[in-house]
């Protein structure tokens, strides 16, 4: 019988790969993450996610803790490294990752789905909210770029400016459509539709 694979999450082939890098403590990788702007790849806004998804990398057998050190008013401080298998596993996961789409869940379209329940005026001021903070965003990842940072060290960035621009090209055309009167709805509209399509 095979050993079953590690359950593959982006914040831990992020901590993977941290440590293929050097061997180092949770709170640093944290920190890493933080200053490479990689917060925005994953989710470490709760400071013990970092410490749960390593306790579960040791468990898998994918890394490994190492040296424990103790600074002068500091708790212990574990160091971790990156197992052969880890890398192995680090391997295996970013060739998927980049082959084939996974399932995700973002909040956007499920939002879409509901706009029924609002009315035409208010999802429109609600979507120029979101084209707005959409920009903010790109002007953000392209001002985070240290010059000179080779391009390989960007694609992430790139990738994430394309889609919030697609995004917002995308809101630009709704929030016209809903502004022109092209997109409306009302009770009766609500009503015939379930009606006729169930």
């Amino acid at each position: 019988m095979t050993p079953a694979e590690p359950r593959r999450s982006t914040l831990a082939a992020l901590l993977l790969a941290l440590l293929a890098e050097a061997p180092m403590h949770p709170y640093r990788m944290q920190q890493m993450i933080k200053e490479r702007g990689q917060d925005q790849l994953v989710n470490v806004a709760q400071r013990n996610s970092v410490y749960q998804a390593l306790d579960r990398l040791v468990r898998d057998g994918l890394a490994q803790a190492g040296d424990t050190t103790r600074e002068a008013g500091r708790p212990e401080r574990t160091t971790y490294e990156i197992t052969e298998a880890g890398r192995a596993t680090l391997r295996r996961w970013v060739t998927g990752m980049l082959a084939a789409p996974a399932r995700e869940f973002p909040e956007f379209p499920v939002a879409l789905a509901f706009l029924p329940i609002l009315e035409p005026a208010e999802v429109r001021r609600l979507l120029e909210q979101r084209v707005a903070a959409v920009r903010e965003k790109v002007a953000s990842i392209e001002a985070q770029a240290p010059p000179g940072l080779p391009r390989l060290f960007l694609v992430e960035d790139e990738y994430r400016v394309v889609l919030l621009r697609a995004e917002a090209q995308w809101l630009d055309a709704l929030i016209a459509d809903l502004a022109a009167g092209r997109l409306v709805w009302d009770e009766a509209l609500i009503h015939d539709t379930f009606a006729q399509f169930g």
